[in-house]
Order: C-alpha cells, then structure tokens, then sequence
C-alpha cells in the first residue's frame, strides 16, 4: 500500500530514468539547427575530427553523445528519410548506458540501434549487432549502412553461408558487424581452437547490442554452443532399447511426470525390462547403458511428439525450436535422446559425440565490455536479466499513444468447440475484409488449423518450421484485405505488419491466439503484432480445458468454476479471474524455466572459469613474443622433480636409500632417455635433480640445433598447442561424464553442484599437470631429421596440417535442452595403439598418459 502511494508521489524509477534521459534529449534536438546547415562534407568532417579525439584518448564517448547523436539523426536524414523520433533517441541512451531498450513493435528498434553503434564504433574496438537469423542481419546491415557510410564507418555482415575465413575475418575488422548469436559463438570457440593468431577472425569484445534480446539471452539461454565429434560408441542398443520400451505399459510399467518431463520406472516395470533385456540387474554397473537407452527410449515415445517437437524429413529427424517454431538445421539431442528418436522413427541412427568446445550464451555475451539489448517484451524477465547479466529493463514510452484493445481470454471445456469458435471468428473477419493472424503453439496445432480453414473454404497462409524460409514476405503481407495467416510461435519476429488506411477503418489487425504459451512473454509477442505506431487494432486468446498449459498447471480450479456455472457445449466463459488463473499458470512455468537456466549456468561458471584459464594460455602460447623457451625450462624442473619422486627419491633421505636403478629405469620408460649407473651414483638429492636436468637439456639442444631458432620456437609452439588441445578434449569429455552422473550424489545427502565443483577442480588440477608434462615428454621425444632444411619445412608444414584437420571437421551446433552434437573424423587412438604425437610409444604410454598432481599452467 506505502510502495503504491510512493510511486504515485514520485514515480517508478523507470519513469525517472525517462525524464533523465529526455532531458539530455532537449539538449541534442538543440544542436539540430548547426548540423541541419552544414554540407555533406563538413558534416562528416566534423564528425571525424571527434572520432580522431576519441581515438587519441583526449575525449570520451559520453563527453561527445550529443554531438554523435544529433550527427547520426543528420545523416539518417540525409541517407534514409527517417528522422529520429524524441523516444527513439531515449532508446539509444538506455543502450549507450548498457541496459535493455523495452520499445514495442513498430517502434522502429533498428534504427534506434544506429544512435550507440556510430558512437561507440569511434573508438576503432568494433560494435557487434546480433540478431534472430541470418534474413535480419543481412537486412538491418543494408538498410543502415547508408548512415554508417556516410559518416566514413565500415558494416561486416557475418552469416551461414560466409564459409571463407579470409571474408569472415574481414566482416569482424569492419567498424560494425552484424550478425547473428550462433555464428558470433561459434566463431569464438572456432577462434580458440587455430594454431596462429593470423587465423583468427575476431578481434575484442567491445560492445554489442542484442536485437531481440529476450529472444537470444532468455529463451535460448537453455541451450549451449557445441562443438563435438564422435564418441565411438555402439548404435545396436538405441534399437533394443526402443524395442522393449514399445513392450512396456504405461501406469503399470512406469509413470510420466508431464510438469517435469521425466519418466518414472515401477517396481514391475525394472523386473520386466530386465526379463526384456535379458539381464539380471538393470541397474547394476554393466548395465548402466542400457537403464540409460531405456529412459531415452521411454522419454522419446511418450514425452517428445512428431511436428511438435520435431519434424521427420528426408530420412532425418530436425528437432523444432520450441520458441520460434523454425526447425533447428544442424542441432541434435543429447545424451542420446536423438538416437533414441531416430529409432522411434525407424530413421538411420547417427553415432552419439562429445564435446571438443563448449560455451553458454549467458558466458559468451558476458566476454564484452559492454552488453546491451532491445526487445519489446522484456519486462516478465527483468529479474532474470538483472540477476544473470546484470542488465536493467527501461520501458520506452511509444512515439503515439497504444490504441489495440486487448480482450479477455475465452475458455472452453474441449479443443474442439475452441477451434470451431476461432474458424467462426475468422470468417466473420475475412467476410468484411479485417486482416487476422492466427498464432498457434505448435505445428501440428496450425496443420489442424489449416485444414478446418481448408473445409470451410476460407484462404489463408500457413508461417511454421516447415516454411519458415519465406517467412518474412508471408509476415508482411498478413496486414492486406482479407489475409488470413497462421503463424507458429509467432515467426517472422523483427518483419512489421503496415497497415492501409482502408484496413484501419475496418478496424485494423486482429490478432487470435488459439492457446497461451507457457511464457506470457511469447503471447504478449504475438499481441504485439497489432497497434504497431498507434494503429487501431484487436487481440483475443482463446483457450480450453485440454490446452497443454492449463490440462498440467491450472485446470483443475477453472473446471470447477465452469461446472458451477453449468456451462453447456460450445459455451465459453470470460473473466478477469480465469485469466488471472492462466497467468498464474505461466508465472509457474517461468519459474521453473528461469531455474533451469541459472541451473545450466551455475554447472557452466565451473567451466567457464577452467575455459578461461585454458584460452588465455592458448592465447600466450599463440603470441610471438611468448617465451616459451623459458617455459620449457620450468616444465623441465617440474618433470625432473617428479620424476625423482616416482623413483621414490625425496629431498632429505638418506643417500644408501636412493633407489638409482628404479630412477633409469623411469628415465628410460618416461623419455626414452639411457642413463649409466655410475653417473648418477654418489650424488645427493640437489646435485642429482641438476645433473638429469643439465644432461636433457644438452640432449634436447642438440636435437633443436638442425633447425633454426625461429623453427625451433615454431616447433615448440605447435607441439604444446597439439598436446594442450588434446588434454582439453579429453577434459570436457570426463567433465560431460561427471556432468551426467552427478545428480545421483544427491540421493547420498550430497548437494550436487558442490560435488561438481570439487571433482571438476581435481580433475583439472590433473589437466593442468597432464598438458605441462606431456608437452615436455612430447618434444624430448619427437625426432627432427637433419639432413635437408626443406624437408624439415615440409615435414613441420604436415604436421600443422594433420593437426589443423583435426578441428576442420568438427561440426557446430547450437544446443536444444537436451542438444548435442555429431561429427568430426578424427577419431581417439585405443590404448595400445601407436601414439599420433609420432613418438613411437603406445598411446597409453605417451598422450593418453596422466600427468603427476601439483602445479598450474602458469
């Protein structure tokens, strides 16, 4: 009640921050008269004059906001017609400051973006501009350019198609790249996984504003960036386990938990897959792959829906995105979920990966130093955007007063009096010309959609996964007389629906949803179709008991009333409280999924830290000017002491006590080195730790001297990048496996993400101790030849080549919940297999050895 009497006094702060920033909007809309008189080129000189002082350090970017800001509407004038709106430039300030821009559809974002950009692209660093897909950067690219232009600034676009490193490279060295949220991921894992700094094709991390914000670091902040290649393992179990899985019954044999999306096996049901099965214990350690086939298999027939959760198209399965509606090209399940589909649908089964690289959304746009975003739902999820990115939601009032009228939901008791409820509403408005967009949740929802529309003869256009490439023309034109259009999860974001002025007399867009959305930001999207720039217009959601939304979180209280009331067939009731009731529903289903989120983030920061640690090394290594002769010194200090420790040879034993045979016998075992017994005998600890350190680095000096000091340092280089990038693959393999199976502590009393912390920190330890010592033993080993320098060139020139295949085939992804990844030929050496170092040894004996425990890269 105070909080209520404060803000009618004083204003929410979001109010105040708008009077802030209007002010500072007076001050730029008065230097429009200088600006307006200047010509072209003295208004670009004078632009370049500031960009020159915020280069050299003797301005900065808030000191000059006025002046770039009044420049930037100039040259939009001048280049596209559109004028700045007064709330446009309060947008730009809110995304200079680092926060999110909340401005509703048809506010014209895509401008307002290029106020921070040209600003902030003065200092030379770069600004990074994401969006949704691929058709939007190419667009908003295009259209804005003519500003960027004519102020002297360069605009990269970074797409799919952009295959070549070469034009990749030159995109990201352009004042502005645009772009979308996968490829600039994935070219950062791509970048850390080169074997030169030349290679790599981005630069910092400066600044960069998100387009569709909620859309990118709110719905598809569940799903990582993978990079993987194969696993190796076996196939034939996917099969079995769908064959007993289709023998099982469902309440007897195991339950499903629809809210949680899980299955849970009886009593009767474990006794019965392991009669299937042909086993004794499905739970016992042997048979842990089955128990786990089996659940996929089960999770696969019963929670996961063809042309709702994915498609079957060509003999493959495409997993739907569950926001957009689009089909995810390229992306897998994981954990073998993927597999257990393709053998539900009796499709070729593709090997299971691991993972080679990885990196969450939320930890990928938290490397910038400054992150903003725009979006025109955002404030459902402002906790969580305060919360994981530090980003505050400032609503932007519109340029013209909001005149759609937004109905109350209509409920009915089954979906099918609800279906023929909206084909008698749509009729009604095709009949007398008023255009209507449809949104459904799922595609199976718009195909039954369609063919109710299809019998009553009423035209229409169908926007889902299955068409999603001509999406953006079928968007624009659902504003036209008497359109019809049906829209998945509302595709086609970021495309505005203009309006004539014939349809706005008849009342303009109407917009129909035919269910809510477990988010009410995706409804308020689809609403948010209609009213664009005070357009009139209509939206009305209608709903019934059957719904997914309200069958699992909230049917049982409007069952209720709708009995109470007597509601016949076809009847529907409508009020504020059912509503409200929904709306709790939703709020539920945000909660669990914010939980999910910060769940996947919290498991990612462990790794993230042990990423960065990783990159910054790889980075050292990559430069020049690292020392990593140096660095093979200290790793050989490292290696020696341990290697006295094996031989049980410890500082402060007695002499009589060295076991000097067990020493050359580590010594010949670890490095292939001889040693006679009389050279080492007589020495105390010191004396001995440095003669076995003087004797390997004569014996490595004289293998170096057939090469160059500039081969020489290249060799080193390449060799300790091969062995670190295979310890650190081998890594996030064993971090995926404790990933998996560390819920189960939980059972144990034991807080699971703890667990995870401690495990992973030990097996780093172990990394870190395994990339320093198998480097050194690498390069003690390998053999240079020494009779011609160009066969020395070619030689190191394959072995850069072999070691840069290695990562050219390793295929990318963008993770779903459950997402994994495919790919990748080069294959993991078994044990007794020779070494692909070269050395000679077996693998378990050279790079699949583990390192000593003490030490850290640095």
């Amino acid at each position: 009640m105070l909080s209520n009497i404060v803000r009618k006094i004083f204003g929410t702060k979001n109010d105040r921050v708008i009077k802030e920033h209007q002010v500072r909007v007076k001050k730029i809309n008065a230097l429009e008269p200088t600006y307006e008189k200047m010509s072209d080129e003295a208004l670009l000189e004078a632009f370049n004059a500031l960009r020159v002082n915020v280069k050299a350090g003797t301005v900065t970017l808030d000191a000059i906001l006025n002046d770039v800001f009044a420049m930037t509407r100039e040259a939009s004038k001048r280049t596209t017609g559109m004028r700045h709106f007064d709330v446009q430039m309060v947008g730009g300030l809110v995304l200079h400051g680092g926060d999110i821009a909340e401005m509703k559809t048809g506010e014209g974002k895509t401008l307002v973006a290029t106020l921070p950009v040209v600003l902030n692209a003065m200092s030379g660093e770069g600004v990074h501009v994401v969006t949704v897909n691929d058709y939007l950067a190419k667009r908003d690219a295009a259209d804005m350019a003519r500003i960027y232009n004519f102020l002297g600034l360069s605009v990269g676009v970074v797409t799919n198609d952009l295959e070549n490193d070469a034009k990749r490279k030159a995109q990201y060295d352009s004042d502005i790249t645009y772009g979308t949220n996968n490829e600039f991921g994935f070219d950062y894992l791509r970048d850390n996984m080169r074997y030169s700094l030349d290679e790599k094709v981005q630069r910092s991390h400066n600044f960069v504003i998100v387009d569709e914000v909620d859309s990118i670091l709110i719905d598809e902040a569940r799903t990582p960036l993978i990079i993987s290649g194969p696993a190796n393992r076996t196939l034939d179990g996917y099969k079995i386990a769908d064959g007993v899985a289709k023998q099982l019954t469902k309440e007897t044999d195991f339950a499903i938990d629809e809210k949680n999306r899980t299955v849970l096996m009886t009593e009767d049901g474990i006794s019965n897959a392991e009669k299937l099965f042909g086993v004794d214990n499905l739970y016992s350690l042997d048979n842990a792959v089955l128990s786990h086939h089996l659940d996929q298999a089960l999770k696969a027939r019963y929670l996961f829906t063809a042309d709702v959760d994915y498609v079957v198209r060509e003999g493959e399965i495409i997993i739907v995105d569950e926001f957009t509606g689009r089909l995810s090209e390229g992306r897998r399940f994981s954990e073998g979920l993927h597999q257990a589909l393709e053998a539900k649908e009796g499709v070729m089964i593709k090997e299971e990966s691991q993972t080679l690289a990885d990196i969450t959304f939320q930890n990928y746009f938290r490397l910038y130093k400054k992150l903003a975003g725009m979006t025109g739902t955002a404030q459902t999820e402002a906790t969580e955007f305060a919360q994981i990115y530090n980003l505050e939601v400032i609503s932007i009032p519109t340029n013209v007063p909001m005149r759609r009228e937004d109905k109350n939901d209509l409920i009915y008791k089954t979906e099918r009096e609800k279906f023929e409820a909206v084909i008698k509403d749509i009729k009604v408005c095709h009949e007398k010309g008023q255009p209507v967009l449809v949104g459904t949740a799922s595609i199976e929802k718009s195909e039954l959609l369609h063919a109710l529309l299809k019998k009553e003869k009423v035209p229409h256009s169908v926007l889902n996964a299955k068409n999603h490439e001509k999406e953006a023309q079928i968007i624009k034109d659902a504003g036209v007389k008497g359109a019809v259009t049906i829209a998945t999860n509302m595709a086609g974001r970021g495309v505005d629906i203009k309006l004539d002025d014939e349809i706005k007399a008849l009342g303009g867009l109407y917009i129909i949803g035919t269910e809510r959305h477990e988010s009410r930001r995706i409804d308020n999207q689809l609403r948010g179709r209609s009213g664009r720039q005070g357009d009139n217009g209509k939206s009305r959601f209608y709903l019934s008991l059957e719904d997914n939304l309200l069958r699992i979180f909230g049917s049982d209280r409007i069952k209720a009333i709708m009995e109470r009331l007597g509601i016949e067939e076809g009847e529907h009731i409508e009020s504020k409280m059912v509503t409200r009731a929904v709306e709790n529903a939703q709020k539920k289903v945000e909660a669990l999924h914010f939980e999910s989120r910060k769940h996947l983030l919290e498991y990612d920061d462990v790794a993230n830290k042990q990423r960065k640690t990783i990159y910054n090394f790889r980075n050292e290594l990559l430069n020049p000017t690292f020392d990593i002769d140096t660095k093979i010194k200290e790793i050989r200090f490292e290696f020696v002491t341990n290697l006295l420790f094996k031989a049980e040879i410890y500082e402060g034993i007695a002499q009589s006590e060295y076991n000097i045979e067990r020493l050359i016998s580590v010594l010949q075992d670890d490095l292939n080195e001889t040693f006679e017994h009389s050279v080492l005998e007589g020495l105390d600890f010191d004396a001995l730790r440095t003669f076995i350190l003087e004797s390997l680095e004569k014996i490595f000096d004289a293998k170096m001297s057939v090469v160059d000091a500039t081969q020489r340092q290249e060799i080193e280089r390449i060799l300790y990048l091969q062995v670190l990038d295979n310890a650190w693959r081998a890594h996030l393999y064993q971090m995926d496996i404790l990933k998996t199976g560390i819920g189960l502590r939980g059972y144990n009393q034991k807080d699971p993400l703890t667990e995870y912390k401690k495990e992973s920190y030990n097996l780093f330890i172990e990394l870190v101790e395994q990339i320093k010592f198998e480097s050194f033993r690498t390069l003690h080993i390998v053999q240079l030849r020494d009779n011609k320098e160009e066969e020395e060139k070619r030689a190191m020139e394959e072995m850069i080549r072999r070691m840069e295949a290695a990562n050219a085939n390793a295929t990318l992804q963008h993770q779903s919940p459950y997402a994994d990844e495919e790919d990748e030929k080069d294959k993991k050496a078994a044990r007794n297999e020779p070494c692909p170092c070269g050395s000679g040894k077996k693998y378990k004996q050279c790079c699949g050895k583990s390192g000593p425990k003490k030490g850290l890269l640095a």
